[in-house]
């Protein structure tokens, strides 16, 4: 009892870091400024329709949440950051739509078995550090018959090479915590999901991102605004060496993933998997 006592303490400690990280920074205007439109490509994998009621998981500010409610679908955007709730809330009513914001745990989410006909997440529950805890639960709320989707970075895309390039500057993770950019992995996925689904599509695409004239911008910009650099950085403390060469570190990935052509700002090429799915 012991034992079972301490590993629950110790996902509740985890889950309470991953809160305070996304919280951190500004994750609200990089969301406005670059992924925006991503939300808008799930729902219409989704094929979300009026009337239906879906799950948005790990919806941060709503940028799938509130385009699934502009079709006139009944959606509850559901995140284990509520401080990220306010902007969205602020977005879904300059658009004219209302929508249910609860705060939740992706591994146990607070809702009943087969309460949703759409279960959908747009680079969130990918982050949710047990990747099979957070798949059962994906269906597990998802009726039988309906439609799970997915957006996620890839890990040989540009995010997920960032993390990649963030792990020998970073903590350890914690026992049984999978890297978030496995779920761009198809293969990933499927063996997470298995037999409980059918109908599997699945495509890749890039996001155009125009926000740097530069690489080393990039990193000025997600040092202050995005929580899962801030955290490592933050763990460096007053370690220059380190600080410089993840610094270095991140300036060459964002080299060599982007492209400038004259007057033309820096653009960078952002990698994610679309998959899509109907619950046996």
């Amino acid at each position: 009892m012991d034992n079972q006592t301490d590993v629950v303490d110790a996902d509740r400690e985890l889950k309470k870091k991953h809160r305070a990280m996304w919280a951190s920074g500004d994750y609200p205007a990089l969301a406005d400024e670059m992924l925006l439109e991503l939300g808008a490509v799930l729902v219409e994998a989704c094929g979300i329709r009026s009337r239906q009621r879906v799950l948005d998981v790990a919806a941060g500010t709503g940028n799938a949440a509130i385009p699934a409610a502009m079709m006139g679908a009944k959606v509850v955007a559901s995140d284990l950051t509520p401080e990220l709730f306010e902007a969205g809330r602020r977005e879904a009513a300059n658009r004219g739509v209302s929508l249910e914001w609860q705060e939740g745990d992706a591994e146990a989410l607070p809702f009943g078995d087969a309460e949703f006909d759409v279960v959908m997440s747009c680079i969130g529950v990918m982050f949710a550090p047990h990747h099979q805890a957070a798949a059962d639960e994906l269906l597990r709320v998802c009726k039988p018959g309906g439609s799970v989707g997915l957006l996620c970075w890839t890990p040989e895309g540009f995010i997920g090479r960032m993390f990649a390039v963030l792990k020998p500057f970073a903590p350890p993770p914690p026992p049984g915590a999978q890297p978030a950019p496995l779920w761009g992995s198809e293969d990933h996925v499927r063996e997470l999901l298995g037999s409980r689904v059918t109908g599997i599509q699945t495509r890749k695409q890039n996001l155009a991102v125009k926000s740097f004239h530069q690489p080393a911008d990039f990193v000025r910009y997600f040092k202050s605004h995005y929580g899962p650099i801030i955290s490592v950085y933050k763990s460096l403390g007053e370690d220059q060496d380190k600080v410089k060469a993840l610094d270095q570190a991140l300036t060459e990935l964002a080299d060599s993933y982007g492209d400038a052509h004259g007057d033309v700002p820096f653009q960078m090429e952002w990698e994610y998997l679309i998959f899509t799915a109907r619950k046996a």
